[in-house]
């Protein structure tokens, strides 16, 4: 299993980008080929996919790419060839919040996603998904009231869920009253 690969882009197609590394080029297929440029060294987090017929090799450019792409591609109906446009077409931060919010209009945007699976994601994955506790928080205008209320040992998942209930333009001392209020419940 790999985690990571350090290379340079030799070539850049419509769905993956060639990865050379120690004079091996490694085909890897990402949501935006067209982020990388070529003859530039990249780090690209990677995930391998071994099926019977094929290895195939998934690129993304940051941890939380590749942990939400992990969790997508765990929901039943949802394989990878569905969950890498969801990545190109989607910021991570709005399809966390759709799933959180069950904004089955939002994730049905994307190929391939239809009315059944929309709701198999957030049946599967809702309240699952916490952003990496080095990342910014999946709501920024709240990383003050994150950063507050982890001061108080809230964890991060509880707090995310709170926050689309908050009103981002009181005073922090209101929002952390507020969310005091809603945390207790």
């Amino acid at each position: 299993m790999y985690e990571y690969i350090k290379g340079i882009v030799t070539e850049i197609d419509s769905n993956y980008i060639i990865l050379e590394n120690n004079n091996i080029g490694y085909l890897v297929y990402t949501s935006n080929p067209y982020s990388f440029s070529e003859n530039k060294e990249y780090k690209v987090y990677i995930y391998q996919q071994v099926r019977e017929d094929m290895i195939s090799l998934y690129g993304f450019k940051t941890f939380d790419e590749k942990s939400l792409f992990l969790k997508l591609i765990e929901v039943k109906g949802l394989g990878c060839k569905t969950a890498l446009p969801m990545l190109a077409t989607g910021s991570i931060a709005g399809i966390m919040d759709a799933i959180e919010r069950e904004n089955i209009l939002y994730l049905k945007k994307f190929p391939k996603i239809g009315d059944k699976v929309a709701r198999q994601i957030i049946l599967d994955l809702k309240g699952k998904l916490v952003p990496n506790v080095d990342s910014k928080g999946i709501y920024p205008q709240f990383d003050e009231l994150v950063e507050v209320l982890k001061g108080l040992g809230y964890k991060v998942s509880d707090i995310n869920k709170i926050l689309p209930n908050i009103d981002n333009k009181k005073t922090i001392e209101a929002q952390i009253k507020d969310a005091l209020k809603l945390m207790l419940k």
